[in-house]
């Protein structure tokens, strides 16, 4: 891609309910963003406590969000609002087949503030069998340069 990149700081915060019980996962990695008329992307690797490093792409663009997921794990799944969208999970204990209903996406631009942010509150089912909600958090800032 020839649009230049912007080095950032990404926190991701991952909320998981089903049946009473909530889970959190907080991540924070370095990572670059840039866009492109109405597209804005995040990219950014994930390095797990446990297992392979995972490229991680996010691309915003009107209502629609794609987080596309290579390495250790394999996905590709789409955020719609009001909408229910299909994709594979791959990772080493096999292929999950997902479905996922979004309820909400919101997004703050980079470009908007000095902080950028994206909410994605949506259901998520695994195999047709268990579903839980999920509620997605991700902000990001450039990354302040020292000279």
């Amino acid at each position: 891609m020839s649009a230049a990149q912007t080095p950032v700081s990404i926190r991701l915060v991952t909320e998981i309910r089903d049946s009473g019980r909530k889970e959190e996962v907080v991540m924070e990695e370095q990572g670059g963003f840039f866009e492109r008329g109405e597209t804005q992307v995040l990219k950014f690797t994930e390095h797990p406590d446990e297992g392979d490093p995972i490229d991680t792409m996010i691309t915003i663009q009107p209502g629609k969000v794609s987080i596309k997921r290579s390495g250790a794990v394999r996905m590709h799944q789409i955020f719609r609002k009001k909408q229910t969208t299909e994709n594979n999970y791959h990772h080493t204990y096999g292929v999950f087949h997902m479905n996922t209903f979004t309820d909400q996406i919101e997004h703050q631009s980079l470009s908007q503030g000095a902080k950028g942010r994206l909410f994605i509150s949506y259901q998520l089912t695994l195999n047709q069998e268990i579903t839980q909600r999920h509620r997605l958090t991700l902000t990001y800032h450039k990354e302040e340069t020292t000279q």
